[in-house]
């Protein structure tokens, strides 16, 4: 299918073990009208070749090789390169069913300007493609930033197909949390800003396969809450109003680590996450101790308990199937 060029920007670092197969998932989309831009962010491995060999048999690949200046400025350099009004992103490690920019270019031809970003939802991979949870199934639209107060229901980075206007509105994605050693919610950030002005709107399909490991960005706890923390006080700034919707999101995001660091075993991360809150939100500190931290160990416990009654073990991503990516001719 072709139509209104598209964009797909790739920032990459050290992603020699997964920008294949991303490139195949974008390069074997339905919707043929591409742009592909891979933004090499001063990667030491066998990236660019990757890169290179794609671009030998795809004329639509471009290459852009920068030093080493986080995803935010790798995302930046790729958009401001583009030649297309639409823009999409997809990290380096994750999956794009064939349809994914067909479905979402689909929304777009049949909304006005006031929408700026149309989502999809995803399913969590693994290092091996295969699928380990598929509960991601929000349906937020219109006038979305409230909500996204409460939490980055998008969920990703790859996900998003966004107007150029949108993202010089928004003044694309903040590098500054990486200068301030709090890299990790330049999504978040980026979503609420283009919701200041633009209305979202969704794809009710799976399309990303968002793939989780154990050492990407996200794994450190304590700078993913230090990263969201700016966002709260970015947003804040010039939304004073919002500002009880705001802390109950910190909240929510807060406990939501802690649970996450409980069941990946990093209980070395529950210190430092619970006196960053405490130095800077004692309020939220003190009520997650109080109730969510108990709440969670008996959850957390009960599970580990059912699983073992079982036979089954300790607790383990369930994999259903592989996630469906185009077969390239």
């Amino acid at each position: 299918m072709n139509g209104e060029p598209v964009s797909v920007i790739i920032p990459a670092y050290n992603a020699q073990d997964t920008i294949d197969e991303t490139l195949r998932s974008v390069r074997s989309q339905s919707y043929k009208a591409l742009e592909i831009i891979v933004v090499d962010d001063g990667s030491r491995d066998q990236t660019v070749a990757i890169a290179r060999r794609h671009m030998e048999i795809d004329p639509r690949v471009r290459l852009i090789e920068q030093a080493n200046a986080g995803v935010a400025a790798a995302r930046n350099r790729g958009w401001q390169a583009a030649r297309s009004d639409m823009i999409a992103f997809v990290d380096a490690d994750d999956l794009w069913a064939p349809t994914k920019i067909e479905r979402q270019m689909a929304v777009f031809d049949r909304t006005d300007e006031t929408v700026g970003l149309v989502y999809c939802w995803y399913l969590v991979v693994d290092a091996q493609g295969a699928v380990t949870d598929d509960r991601h199934r929000p349906n937020w639209r219109g006038d979305v930033l409230e909500r996204l107060f409460h939490g980055n229901f998008v969920g990703n980075g790859s996900a998003a197909l966004v107007r150029r206007q949108a993202l010089i509105d928004a003044g694309g994605f903040e590098s500054g949390l990486r200068e301030a050693g709090a890299q990790g919610c330049e999504d978040i950030l980026f979503y609420c800003r283009v919701a200041e002005g633009y209305h979202f709107e969704v794809v009710e399909e799976p399309l990303v396969g968002y793939r989780y490991l154990p050492g990407n960005m996200s794994s450190d706890m304590t700078r993913m809450l230090r990263s969201w923390m700016l966002v709260v006080d970015e947003m804040l700034g010039r939304h004073q109003d919002a500002a009880p919707t705001l802390r109950e999101g910190l909240h929510f995001y807060s406990a939501w680590l802690l649970e996450r660091t409980l069941l990946q075993r990093q209980p070395r991360y529950v210190l430092p996450i619970l006196s960053l809150l405490l130095r800077h939100h004692p309020v939220i500190a003190m009520r997650i101790i109080a109730f969510d931290l108990p709440w969670i160990g008996t959850r957390l416990a009960k599970r580990v308990v059912t699983r073992l009654a079982r036979g089954r073990g300790p607790i383990r991503p369930q994999v259903t199937t592989r996630f469906p990516i185009g077969d390239l001719k």
